[in-house]
């Protein structure tokens, strides 16, 4: 029987380019080392694992099933030979400005409620959280760190999903009790819906409505997912929120449970500034808080 060839921590490291960056072109400038050399060494080490690790897309390299699970190990790696590698740093130490943009709603009830502990750890980082409609972009450096809603197909920048969340319907206990009842889509069609203003959004991934049924258009819209929930939480409608916001309000039920969206966040960083310590080290706390409290995003 022919003995299986150790991995090489070298064709790891190739390789978390490619999962980070998501494209061979990318990983290549980021290594400083030819496209097809890299193509090779993953060639070989999907042979070593047994597993295709990568599916070729339009936009470059998408993880297997089993590359994220790969990914996992190699990321425990890559910060074990880090910790090596660099001198001990005290939080104290660390000092600069850190710009994070991130979406409203993320930010305003998911960041903003975890980032005292940051900022205890690391007292002298300046920290500039962009909690906007729309973000900043990273490829342009006007941001350190960006959480998108969605992996970036272009540009200089290295991309990392953070997390799946879910989003369902929503509505209060008291607009629900003095409303007709709720028991498939077709009901939503007689109730005030809430949502988005259709020519104001800045990603195609808020379109949560019409995903659940095309005939459902909300009639009482805003830009803000904060004003949304106000709406929701003041009796006005039916509307969609992600969980880690409906689910803090007592008041409110899911509606219709059986229909929820799943979308997810992604970290990314220019590919120049992502190995910064001040950046590096938000990255694994925000990961580090995320893991803690992923069940208030999956609800």
């Amino acid at each position: 029987m022919q003995a299986i060839s150790p991995l090489r921590w070298g064709e790891l490291q190739d390789f978390l380019a490619v999962a980070q960056t998501g494209q061979l072109a990318r990983a290549s400038r980021l290594l400083g080392v030819d496209a097809s050399t890299i193509g090779r060494r993953i060639r070989r080490l999907e042979d070593r694992v047994g597993h295709h690790l990568f599916d070729q897309t339009r936009e470059g390299q998408t993880l297997t099933e089993a590359g994220e699970r790969l990914l996992v190990h190699v990321e425990e790696m890559q910060r074990a030979a880090q910790s090596i590698e660099q001198a001990p740093t005290s939080g104290a130490a660390l000092s600069g400005l850190l710009r994070v943009s991130v979406a409203e709603g993320f930010g305003a009830w998911f960041v903003a409620r975890h980032l005292r502990s940051f900022c205890e750890a690391y007292p002298n980082i300046v920290v500039e959280l962009v909690a906007s409609n729309g973000f900043l972009n990273p490829s342009k450096r006007e941001t350190d760190i960006a959480i998108l809603l969605a992996r970036p197909g272009s540009g200089p920048v290295v991309s990392r999903k953070l997390s799946d969340y879910t989003l369902r319907l929503y509505a209060s206990n008291d607009y629900l009790a003095g409303a007709p009842p709720i028991a498939t889509v077709d009901d939503l069609l007689g109730h005030q819906l809430i949502g988005y203003v259709p020519d104001l959004l800045y990603a195609p991934e808020l379109r949560y409505l019409g995903e659940i049924d095309p005939r459902l258009v909300p009639t009482v819209r805003s830009s803000s997912i904060n004003a949304q929930f106000g709406l929701v939480a003041a009796h006005a409608g039916v509307g969609v929120l992600p969980s880690f916001i409906g689910e803090t309000d007592n008041n409110l039920s899911i509606v219709l449970p059986q229909h929820q969206i799943t979308r997810s966040f992604w970290v990314v960083t220019h590919e120049d500034t992502r190995q910064l310590k001040r950046v590096a080290v938000f990255h694994e706390w925000l990961a580090d808080i995320v893991a803690r409290h992923r069940q208030s995003l999956v609800g």
